[in-house]
């Protein structure tokens, strides 16, 4: 019998070794896998694997702070070199923007690996054990490991260095620039730091409106030799590509040293927490806690999460799981009513939490992990967040309240309601949220910001502003909207007939007879009759993506028209537990959508046919807007495809595992133990974007643990 009380160790190796791989390929994983550690609030640390910060959100340390402060670079980089026998090895590199940099006097014999190779030689493995990041360095006989973890819910960061073999010297040099989250990477004067000692370790104080930050070196022979310098010009290669500010200076207070023999270990803690918090936990308690959480996840789970791919997802899960820290009116209203505030991170490094992400997501982050408390707590808190009939779309970095321009985002939040109602049979929420649903749909009905609203000629939700992208293909730069979709979407109508048949439900189900249950079903009987004449498109044999599609011209919207742009939106129409669509109509549009959209890791956001397609999403900001939702593929969307083929083949399961098969190999790509934000539309699939995407983990593991399930009932009043 298989023991749930105790999981084994899920162990993810990413091969390095020039055994397993040749030089060009070494240097590519080492260059671009990326680790990832989360601390439950939105704080992280996060690099590559082989050590070479390319972003210049790399680092480790990067806390999550109270507004206005937000998330805030702490520790960048860690300099680690080891002496053997009086020979110096270096364990970590810089990437410096020119040859001049090396050769300044700032770096004057500093020891510095060469550019061309940014994974040390000296890396022999890289792997993850329970999610948590371990490096093995060999040198000759001499073997050092190294560890990370955080606390949760504390911005902390532990760092353990293990001699597994020998004997040696090892010096860690920190360098740092404490800036916001997004800010610019060219440094701020060393001046502005004042670095001291005190009787329990160091203390960087970097202005009088951050925190000071801790650091605690603690082992059997350990020292800190002063070396205060700046270190200048390094290049972040990632941001440079993207056209984004990547050329930046870092400052080092000095070298932390240790002599080991085999055996022996020594840690390094960073944290802008009190001492008395970070004095709470040596480094082997804080990892010793770590991993008995993340057993715990494991053990929360469902019996087929608890291993194997499916645990690596359920872990992957938990990183975006977060009690934001800057909201403090929002704490205090969920505390007064015995609550807590819950949230998702939609992807790291750069994301905040976004209203759709989090209501696509819940599902697979919450309910597929046993997280059923944590999905209560999000859907209350987001209730608290309505205004004027509308969630909010995101809530930017170290700001208190949310920007509202989405379309989706409420709808996609009826949905989740339906997921942890169907899980929980939780009554009592339901019974808290269906106020606040009811007067969504009343907003909707009347109309509220952006255009969204019904129309009362054909009862159809319809949404545009000029200059908002309020569909989740919402690329913008400056003033240009990519896709804008204003009009009648198809992804939105699904939702917003699924939304009044749900609120139907529980109102029959909560107040019984209720007027309101009559009248939203009508208007969604209604909604299905109009959606059958206006979105099937006879040519195609699919759906269009818009109808009553406006065109701007001088700040007004003229000439509407209906979009016949193959797009992956239709599945949502048949994926949904009430399909908006007719069952004789499902087939033809998922042979469509699997002919033309599907790839290995996800759905296409439009057809190669199209004039817009844009195989690659590469180059500058432009050029990566100009191809965010015009072919490159959404792993996300697997989900809805999933559900829809489900829906239509209820008996093909094999198929359902092919279109899933992938994603296990990615779990070794790009960010490891998670699956990125997005793909090149054409083949190799190249990982972009983020990553660790929310929804791109949630939609993959709720459709792996999925059980097949038959359509729907039969829609009424038709």
């Amino acid at each position: 019998m298989k023991s749930i009380f105790r999981p084994k160790p899920i162990i993810r190796d990413v091969p390095l070794t020039l055994e397993n791989l040749d030089e060009q390929a070494r240097t590519r994983r080492g260059l671009y896998a990326e680790w990832l550690v989360t601390n439950g609030l939105g704080g992280y640390a996060s690099g590559t694997i082989g050590g070479f910060n390319t972003r210049r959100f790399h680092g480790w340390l990067i806390g999550a702070l109270p507004a206005p402060l937000g998330r805030m670079m702490m520790v960048n980089d860690l300099r680690e070199r080891i002496h053997i026998d009086g020979k110096e090895y270096p364990l970590s590199c810089l990437d410096f923007a020119s040859r001049e940099s090396i050769d300044s006097e700032s770096t004057k014999n500093e020891p510095v690996t060469p550019v061309h190779e940014p994974v040390s030689p000296y890396l022999h493995n890289f792997r993850l054990e329970t999610g948590l990041p371990v490096w093995t360095f060999r040198i000759g006989e001499t073997v050092l490991e190294k560890r990370i973890c955080m606390v949760h819910r504390q911005n902390t960061s532990y760092i353990k260095y293990s001699l597994l073999a020998g004997s040696a010297r090892l010096e860690v040099q920190p360098a740092l620039h404490i800036r916001p989250h997004e800010g610019t990477v060219e440094g701020s004067l060393p001046e502005k730091y004042r670095f001291s000692a005190v009787e329990q370790g160091f203390e960087l104080f970097a202005g009088p409106d951050l925190p000071v930050l801790k650091f605690s070196w603690q082992g059997g022979q350990t020292s800190f030799r002063i070396n205060a310098r700046e270190i200048r010009n390094l290049r972040y290669r990632i941001e440079q590509s993207r056209g984004y500010d990547w050329q930046g200076n870092l400052w080092s207070p000095g070298v932390m040293c240790s002599e080991l023999k085999t055996g022996e270990q020594v840690s390094l803690t960073f944290s802008s927490e009190d001492w008395v918090q970070v004095q709470a936990l040596s480094a082997e308690a804080a990892f010793a806690a770590e991993i008995e959480r993340r057993r715990r996840l494991l053990r929360m789970a469902p019996e087929p999460a608890r291993e194997g791919f499916a645990a690596e997802l359920v872990l992957a899960a938990d990183q975006f799981l977060i009690t934001p820290m800057g909201r403090l009116s929002d704490q205090v209203r969920a505390y007064s009513l015995g609550d807590e505030t819950r949230s998702v991170i939609a992807g790291y490094h750069w994301f905040t939490d976004w209203g759709r992400d989090t209501m696509i997501s819940l599902d697979g982050l919450t309910l597929c992990t046993g997280r059923w408390k944590e999905a209560e707590y999000i859907l209350r808190s987001f209730a608290n967040y309505i205004r004027d009939g509308l969630i909010p779309n995101m809530f930017p970095e170290g700001q208190q309240s949310g920007l509202y321009h989405t379309a989706d985002a409420t709808l996609w939040f009826f949905h989740a309601v339906d997921r942890y109602f169907t899980a929980t049979g939780d009554a009592e929420t339901l019974e808290f949220l269906l106020p606040h649903l009811v007067d969504v749909i009343e907003w909707h009905q009347r109309g509220t910001d952006f255009g969204i609203g019904v129309d009362p000629a054909d009862g159809l939700l319809r949404q545009g502003a000029v200059g908002y992208q309020l569909t989740w293909m919402d690329a913008k730069v400056g003033d240009w909207v990519v896709t804008p979709r204003r009009g009648k979407a198809v992804e939105l109508n699904a939702l917003w007939y699924n939304a009044l048949r749900l609120a139907a439900e529980w109102l029959s189900l909560i107040k019984k007879d209720d007027q309101n249950c009559v009248r939203f079903t009508e208007e969604a009987g209604r909604v299905y009759a109009e959606f059958q004449r206006r979105f099937w498109n006879p040519q195609l044999k699919c759906l269009f993506d818009v109808v009553d599609s406006p065109r701007e011209q001088d700040g007004q919207l003229v000439d509407p028209h209906d979009d016949p742009s193959i797009r992956p939106n239709q599945v949502i129409a048949l994926s949904l537990k009430y399909p908006v669509l007719a069952k004789d109509k499902w087939t033809a549009v998922l042979d469509v959508v699997k002919a033309q959209l599907l790839t290995p890791v996800g759905l296409r956001s439009l057809s190669p046919d199209d004039s817009n397609y844009k195989a690659r999403y590469d180059g500058d900001l432009y050029t990566r807007d100009a191809a965010y939702h015009q072919g490159t593929v959404w792993p996300w969307l697997i989900g809805p495809f999933c559900d829809a083929w489900r829906r239509t083949y209820p008996e093909d399961h094999q198929s359902i595992a092919g279109f899933l098969r992938a994603f296990k190999d990615q779990l070794c790509d790009d960010g490891v133990g998670t699956i990125s934000e997005i793909f090149d539309a054409d083949p190799p699939f190249t990982p972009r974007g983020c990553m660790a995407q929310a929804w791109s983990v949630a939609e993959v593991l709720r459709s792996y643990l999925a059980k097949p399930r038959d359509a729907s009932p039969a829609h009424k009043g038709r």
